[in-house]
C-alpha cells in the first residue's frame, strides 16, 4: 500500500515497551525506550488481510497510536518533539512469535512481512490533538481485548521523538508505532482485529484487519517454532501456562518417601543425590517438582550494583518460575545471609512454584513458614543476600547442598529431606520405591509381633511366600 500522505516513508519505527501495564505483563519496566524498525513494505491499509504463514500458530496482534513525522526532525528537544507530528492514526503492529528466534532483536522476519503493519483508516490532525490525552482500543471479534489511554506513558511521544532525533533523523512521512497496552495476545484465521484511536471527539475510525491463513514457507531459510517461552510472550495475560511435570508422575514422587528414592537411588549406582543440609520450614511438608536454578557467588562490592540490584537474577529467577518448578538456589551452603524472603516466596508461590530449595539461609522465616509453599533452606537469618551473595545467574548447572542440580532434573523433598531425580528414571524409581515400601510394612508388621529381623530385614528368600500371601491379602 502507499503511504496515507501519498508516498512511502523512508521507515517505520516500533517502540518495544511504553505503556506501564504492558510492562507488567513483561515482567520488567525500562529505564529508557528501545525500538526495532519494520519495512515500509510492511504497510498495509484498513480492510487488507494479515496473513498468517502456514506452519505458524502464534500470530500475534498490538494495536498502537502510530505518529506520523510532518517536518524533518534531527537533534529536537523533548519539550519540541510533539511539534514534529502532523498525523496521529490507528495501527496493528502484527507479527509471528513462531519466527522471532531466527532475527532476534531485530524482529525482521517476524515483525516484517508485507502487511504485518496495517495502519489507518483516517488520520488525525496531531495539531488539534493533546497528546497527554488519547485513547486506543482495541477489538478481536467485537469483543474489547484492549483499553487505555496515554496520560500515564513511560516515555510520552515527545520524548520519544526527541530521544529517537539524536542520532536519526525522522523524515516527513515517517511512522512511529508507540507501543501496545496490557491485553495483547494471539489470533487465527477467520478472526477480525479492530483498533480505534480517539482524541476529544475526533476518532480514526475502526482499522479492520481479518487474519487469514497464507502458502506454506519455501525450505530455505528458518521455518516456524514455538516453544513454551514464546507461547507466554504471544500470548501474554491471556496464557495459562500448563504444569512442567506430569500431574500424575508428581503424586507418584509424593506418594513414596525420600529416604526409599534414595535408597533406590543409590541400588542404581547414584549415592550422591541428596541436597544435603536442608530442612523444611513446616513439619509434614512433601514437595515434587522440576529444578529451575539460581546461582549465588560470593559478594563483591564492586560488582554487586550492577549484578545485584534492580531486576537482578534473584527476581528474574522468580519470574521464570512456571507451575510445577521447583527453584533451588546454590549458595555455596552459606547460610550467613538470606536468599529468599517473604516477599518473593509469595511471588513464587503465585507463579505456581511448587517449592524452593535453597542451601543458604530464609528470612522472614515465620511469614515464609506461613505460606505454605514448601521451601527448605539450611537456616534462618535476618539480613539481606548483600551480605555475602551476589545473585549470577538463572537456568544453569548449580552445586546444592553438595549435589549437582541440572535445570530439569526432579526435586523431591519430604521431613527427611530433598533429593535429586534423574527425570528420564523417574517412573522406575516411584514403582521401584512403592515394591520396597510395601515390603517394609510387611516386615514391620512381623518384627510388631515379635519375629526377628535375620533374613526378614531385608526381605530373604524364607519369607519370600509369606510376603507374597500378605500381598495378596492387602489387594482384596
Amino acid at each position: 500500500m502507499t503511504h496515507p500522505l501519498g508516498s512511502t516513508p523512508s521507515k517505520i519505527i516500533a517502540v518495544h515497551l511504553n505503556y506501564p501495564g504492558r510492562a507488567k505483563e513483561r515482567g520488567r519496566t525500562p529505564d529508557h525506550p528501545s525500538y526495532f524498525l519494520k519495512p515500509p513494505s510492511s504497510l498495509a491499509g484498513t480492510g487488507e488481510a494479515v496473513v498468517r504463514p502456514d506452519g505458524c500458530e502464534l500470530m500475534g496482534f498490538e494495536g498502537e497510536i502510530a505518529l506520523v513525522i510532518g517536518t524533518r526532525a534531527a537533534r529536537v528537544r523533548p519539550e519540541d518533539g510533539w511539534s514534529y507530528v502532523r498525523w496521529v492514526t490507528a495501527a496493528n503492529d502484527a507479527g509471528v512469535y513462531d519466527l522471532r528466534y531466527a532475527d532476534r532483536g531485530s524482529n525482521l522476519r517476524s515483525k516484517g512481512a508485507d502487511g504485518f503493519t496495517p495502519i489507518g483508516p483516517r488520520l488525525l490532525d496531531a495539531a488539534e490533538l493533546d497528546p497527554a490525552a488519547l485513547r486506543l482500543r482495541t477489538w478481536v471479534n467485537g469483543e474489547l481485548v484492549q483499553d487505555d489511554t496515554t496520560d500515564t506513558l513511560l516515555f510520552p511521544f515527545g520524548h520519544l521523538i526527541a530521544d529517537l532525533s539524536r542520532l536519526v533523523t525522522l523524515e516527513p512521512g515517517d511512522v512511529i508505532l508507540t507501543g501496545t497496552p496490557a491485553g495483547a495476545s494471539v489470533v487465527s484465521p477467520g478472526d477480525v482485529v479492530e483498533v480505534e484511536v480517539t482524541g476529544g471527539e475526533s476518532t480514526t475510525g475502526r482499522l479492520r484487519t481479518p487474519i487469514t491463513d497464507g502458502p506454506p514457507l519455501a525450505p530455505w531459510g528458518a521455518m516456524p517454532r514455538a516453544d513454551r517461552a514464546e507461547r507466554e510472550a504471544a500470548y501474554g495475560s491471556a496464557y495459562v501456562p500448563g504444569p512442567v511435570l506430569d500431574e500424575d508422575l508428581a503424586a507418584g514422587l509424593r506418594s513414596v518417601a525420600v529416604a526409599t528414592l534414595s535408597a533406590r537411588l543409590r541400588g542404581r549406582g547414584l549415592p550422591h543425590m541428596s541436597i544435603d543440609g536442608v530442612r523444611p520450614a513446616v513439619p509434614g511438608t512433601r514437595m515434587a517438582g522440576v529444578a529451575h536454578t539460581l546461582r549465588y557467588l560470593p559478594l563483591r562490592e564492586d560488582l554487586f550494583e550492577r549484578y545485584g540490584t534492580g531486576m537482578n537474577a534473584q527476581k528474574r529467577a522468580i519470574e521464570e518460575l512456571r507451575p510445577g518448578h521447583v527453584l533451588v538456589m546454590d549458595a555455596r551452603r552459606d547460610a550467613s545471609a538470606g536468599t529468599l524472603g517473604d516477599i518473593l516466596a509469595l511471588r513464587a508461590q503465585r507463579r505456581g512454584a511448587a517449592g524452593v530449595v535453597t542451601d543458604g539461609a530464609v528470612r522472614d522465616s515465620a511469614a515464609v513458614a506461613g505460606l505454605g509453599l514448601p521451601v527448605y533452606a539450611a537456616g534462618s537469618h535476618p539480613s539481606v543476600l548483600g551480605r555475602r551473595h551476589v545473585p549470577w545467574d538463572t537456568g544453569v548447572p548449580v552445586a546444592c547442598g553438595g549435589a549437582l542440580v541440572q535445570p530439569g532434573d526432579l526435586i523431591v523433598g519430604d521431613d527427611d529431606g530433598v533429593v535429586v531425580v534423574p527425570p528420564e528414571l523417574a517412573a522406575e524409581l516411584v514403582a521401584d520405591c512403592r515394591e520396597q515400601e510395601r515390603q517394609e510394612r510387611f516386615i514391620a508388621g512381623q518384627v510388631a509381633a515379635g519375629e526377628s529381623v535375620d533374613g526378614l530385614y531385608p526381605l530373604g528368600p524364607a519369607w519370600r511366600q509369606a510376603y507374597e500371601n500378605w500381598c495378596k491379602g492387602e489387594a482384596k
